[in-house]
């Protein structure tokens, strides 16, 4: 049988017909059970990635979650690009990639991303002192104007 010159492999005809068929094989079945998406954008008023998904559902997730978008110009982000099938998302400019399915999942980075990233997302919280508490009044279990308790802001 006929040997074809691959970059520096050589492959038996047979063979290479045989994996054709096999890859052919394998993304047919992925077609039928991995998660896809329709369409990504970025909502830059909340920072957050939507995903519309071809069976109708919709995924929302805060990009400071997702590695290499954390901190990234809302420009970047929104030029996001979903893979030809569906499966994955692509920023160009950012070097970032990620499958549909794994931000699904959850995996929003690396192993080492994620095990940081409870420590990052602290950094963000406001601290307690500067944090706006809603409490009831100590005369509003009393008192209500049209069945309504009064609340009053504390700083």
């Amino acid at each position: 049988m006929a040997k074809i010159k691959l970059g520096k492999w050589e492959v038996d005809e047979n063979e290479l017909l045989r994996e054709i068929e096999e890859a052919t094989r394998r993304g047919e079945e992925a077609m039928k059970t991995e998660i896809r998406a329709s369409s990504a954008r970025y909502d830059q008023k909340a920072n957050r990635l939507v995903l519309e998904l071809k069976n109708g559902a919709t995924f929302i997730a805060p990009c400071d979650l997702i590695q290499g978008l954390r901190g990234a110009a809302p420009e970047l982000i929104a030029k996001v690009k979903l893979g030809p099938r569906g499966a994955t998302l692509h920023w160009s400019k950012l070097d970032v990639d990620f499958t549909v399915g794994g931000l699904l999942e959850g995996r929003f980075g690396t192993k080492k991303w994620m095990e940081r990233l409870p420590e990052l997302l602290a950094e963000n919280k406001p601290s307690a002192r500067h944090q706006t508490r809603t409490r009831t009044s100590p005369t509003a279990k009393t008192s209500s104007t049209n069945g309504r308790k009064r609340i009053r802001q504390v700083a």
